[in-house]
């Protein structure tokens, strides 16, 4: 049988040889392809994986293919912007303290020597809906003869600042207005007869602050629970539209009055007054606030923005805090200081009422909820670059750090980017 096998086999051989040649070649030239491919892989592999660990992130890929890469897949439903991710971006900001002459010094962390820069190469990317960039020109376009108001305190005065930058791309905006301590501010867009304007109503209710620049007090505020702020309910009706924000401020001594009359306080054990607390007095106002908006006929846009959260590590700012972070947190690896959740709560459930009834009445309400995306931002802070050169004289300095205010360019940019979405698409 094993011979009858041997010549059958010599004899096939003889007769196809060369198709046997043939087919064995194809064989070992697929395998020796398969190996070399898998073998590229792996190295491939290993080389992106060391870029990553050891590199700046490289230049080739798009953010939209990254972005499906990272976190819960899409879902289906409606989407929002306020959730998703700070993923690298190797491009960087679309501006700089160069090209921009509206940032000012305490937010110009890289003119006052920031030693590191890597906080400016990332960008939110939310995760079930896509955020295209800023878009100047089209902005520009679109708001022809429209006008913009950002109503609250040094952060709403961050944040135009950041939206100037942007908006300077397309054209430099022109200074038209501003009051004796450049808080209050106009600036117009000449060529599409727009205008942004910046009013400093830290309370969004009438207050009277003894404070100075570096927030030094000489006495309590005096804080109105019951009158909104006419520096800015004086020109309501003037905006297209509007960014409102507060928040911060409440945290602060305060005396509360209602109806002219001394109601109580928060913090001060020196007075014999009942202590209300600021989460009292931030509700009351917030109440007082919305009803404003929706007793109106406003035929514009109107945001909430939700307060921004502080960073500050090892202490606070008065006793020697930081934040030496240089690059974002992971969501859940950062957490809310116990103030600032009852701020955010406060927020959340005012303003939910508050678009509820808005939409009945036709009134356009939006929340622009920046507290979670800012809250992995722990990195984009001046820190003790508020201050130009902090430690040129002395590399042991004690300063004072601002953990709270960002560097521009820096996160805050992002803010932008939503806003744009949510005018062109709602």
């Amino acid at each position: 049988m094993l011979f009858q096998w041997k010549s059958w086999w010599r004899s096939m051989y003889k007769q196809n040889r060369v198709i046997l040649k043939l087919g064995f070649l194809i064989l070992f030239a697929g395998l020796g392809f398969r190996l070399l491919f898998s073998r590229s892989d792996v190295i491939v592999e290993v080389q992106e994986t060391q870029k990553t660990l050891f590199s700046p992130p490289p230049v080739s890929f798009s953010l939209p293919e990254i972005a499906d890469q990272i976190g819960p897949q899409e879902q289906p439903g409606r989407c929002n912007l306020f959730i998703g991710d700070w993923i690298p971006d190797p491009s960087g900001p679309v501006y700089t303290n160069e090209t921009c002459k509206f940032i000012e010094d305490h937010q110009n962390c890289m003119k006052n020597g920031r030693p590191d820069n890597g906080y400016l190469y990332w960008r939110w990317i939310p995760r079930n809906c896509k955020l295209p960039r800023f878009n100047p020109h089209t902005f520009l376009q679109l708001m022809s003869n429209k006008t913009w108001a950002l109503i609250g305190d040094s952060i709403s005065r961050n944040h135009v600042q950041s939206f100037l930058c942007v908006l300077s791309k397309a054209e430099e905006a022109i200074e038209v207005y501003h009051d004796k301590e450049y808080r209050s501010r106009r600036w117009l867009f000449p060529s599409y007869n727009f205008t942004v304007s910046v009013i400093w109503s830290p309370f969004l209710a009438q207050a009277a602050i003894f404070e100075d620049y570096n927030g030094v007090s000489t006495a309590e505020i005096e804080l109105h629970l019951d009158k909104l702020d006419t520096s800015w309910t004086d020109q309501f009706n003037n905006f297209d539209y509007m960014i409102f924000a507060s928040g911060e401020w409440y945290v602060k001594t305060a005396i509360y009055y209602e109806n002219n009359t001394v109601l109580g306080c928060h913090y001060c054990p020196k007075k014999n007054l009942t202590e209300l607390g600021f989460n009292f007095a931030y509700r009351k106002v917030l109440g007082n606030f919305f009803n404003y908006i929706l007793s109106s006929n406003h035929k514009g846009m109107i945001f909430f923005r939700t307060a921004t959260p502080d960073h500050f590590e090892n202490g606070e700012w008065f006793s020697g805090g930081n934040c030496k972070r240089t690059e974002p947190v992971k969501e859940g690896n950062f957490s809310l200081s116990e103030v600032q959740k009852i701020l955010h709560e406060i927020e959340s459930e005012e303003i939910g009422k508050a678009t509820a009834k808005a939409s009945e009445k036709g009134l356009n309400l939006k929340l622009f909820d920046v507290t979670r995306l800012s809250l992995m931002r722990p990195d984009g802070h001046p820190g003790p670059y508020r201050y130009f050169q902090p430690f040129a004289k002395d590399k042991n300095a004690k300063i004072i750090n601002d953990c709270l205010h960002w560097c521009m360019p820096g996160p805050i940019d992002a803010w932008n980017d939503m806003l744009m979405e949510i005018v062109l698409n709602g």
